[in-house]
């Protein structure tokens, strides 16, 4: 757990990257375009413990076809700003055999994370896996996966808010912030 004070000190240092409004208009845009693609199916939602409990409940309010739901816990992070070896805690309990299956993350960072999701859901005999992130940092080098749908990129900084923490605090934000560039 983080203090408080640090916490905050954290958040007065930080700069916006997107704002509250911009990241909502982007949910309503990637959400249009998920509904466009996966309306005549009725795909199997996962998502990505925890960063992306807020964005994968914006999403299912604005999707308007039917759909399971059910979410899985991976991570690379924990209270470090910097990713380590990957952690698997928990898998979807719904079946993903013969199913389209959409992964809805936080953040698509070195893309670590989301390729090893996706062999695994491969390996569970996913018909389909595509991804919905509602961030995308953009770095200078490949990354083993890219994503379906994305609602905004971010620059190859620490960002938190929307889903995203730093040391377990600001997933509640409702703007992405950034920390200073060194």
């Amino acid at each position: 757990m983080i203090d408080p004070r640090h916490a905050d000190d954290i958040l007065a240092r930080a700069e916006v990257i997107h704002s509250a409004e911009a990241v909502v208009a982007a949910i309503d845009r990637v959400a249009e375009e998920i509904d466009h693609r996966l309306r005549h199916s009725v795909p199997l939602l996962l998502c990505v413990m925890n960063g992306g409990v807020p964005f994968a409940g914006a999403l299912l309010t604005r999707l308007r076809f039917p759909l399971d739901f059910d979410f899985l816990q991976v991570g690379r992070y924990g209270q470090a700003t910097s990713g380590g070896a990957l952690s698997w805690r928990v898998g979807p309990a719904t079946p993903v055999h013969g199913r389209t299956v959409l992964v809805i993350d936080d953040i698509l960072d070195q893309g670590v994370t989301l390729a090893a999701i996706h062999r695994h859901l491969h390996e569970l005999g996913a018909r389909e896996c595509l991804t919905a992130v509602l961030a995308d940092k953009q770095l200078d080098q490949a990354k083993p996966v890219e994503a379906d749908f994305v609602a905004l990129t971010v620059p190859d900084r620490f960002v938190f808010g929307y889903g995203m923490d730093i040391g377990q605090a600001w997933r509640n934000l409702p703007a992405i912030h950034a920390l200073p560039e060194s």
